[in-house]
C-alpha cells in the first residue's frame, strides 16, 4: 500500500526526495499560490508550522499553477516571495500539476476513490491532513484557514496533544 512519504517530490530549491523527512511525523499538505486571494494563508501555515514543529509536524507547499495562473514565477522567484513576504520557513515542492493528465502521481494518490476524499482539487489552498503513517486523514476546501478550529481540533488529536 502507498503512503505519503513513498512518494518521489522534488523540493522548490532542488532537494530530490522532499517528503522522506515525513516519515513518522504529522503533515499538512496545501497547494498554493503566490497571486491567489488566498494567498495570506501562508502567514497563519507559517504560524501553525512554527507552532507545532517540535511535536513532529509539518507543512508542505505544493505551488501549482492551474487555478488562474496564480502561480507564474520561477522555482527562485516563487522562494523569495514566501520567506520575504510571509516569512515562510516550512517545506515547499517544485511546481506540479494538481489536477488532469499531468496530475503529479502524490495529488493521483491523494484524490483517489480508495483514500476517501476523491474528486479533482477545487482551488489554490487545499489542505490534506497526513498521519504519522503516511495515510490521508483528512481533506478541507481551499477557503478553511489554518486557524480554523476543526483543523486545529483534528491535528492536535492527530498529535494527540
Amino acid at each position: 500500500m502507498m503512503r505519503f512519504h513513498n512518494f518521489q517530490v522534488t523540493g522548490l530549491l532542488g532537494d530530490p526526495d522532499l517528503l522522506k523527512a515525513t516519515l513518522g511525523k504529522l503533515v499538512l499538505v496545501v497547494n498554493v499560490a503566490s497571486e491567489c486571494g488566498l494567498t495570506p494563508q501562508y502567514a497563519g501555515l507559517e504560524r501553525l508550522y512554527q507552532d507545532l514543529k517540535s511535536h513532529d509536524f509539518m507543512v508542505i507547499g505544493f505551488p501549482c499553477n492551474q487555478f488562474g495562473g496564480q502561480e507564474p514565477g520561477t522555482e527562485q522567484q516563487i522562494q523569495e516571495f514566501c520567506s520575504q513576504r510571509y516569512g515562510v520557513t516550512f517545506p515547499l515542492s517544485a511546481k506540479i500539476d494538481v489536477n488532469g493528465a499531468s496530475r503529479h502521481p502524490l495529488y493521483a494518490w491523494l484524490t483517489d476513490r480508495e483514500n476517501g476524499y476523491p474528486g479533482n482539487i477545487e482551488w489554490n489552498f487545499e489542505k490534506f491532513l497526513i498521519g504519522r503513517d503516511g495515510s490521508l486523514l483528512m481533506r478541507y476546501p481551499p477557503n478553511m484557514p489554518p486557524e480554523d478550529k476543526g483543523l486545529m481540533h483534528d491535528i492536535a488529536d492527530a498529535l494527540g496533544v
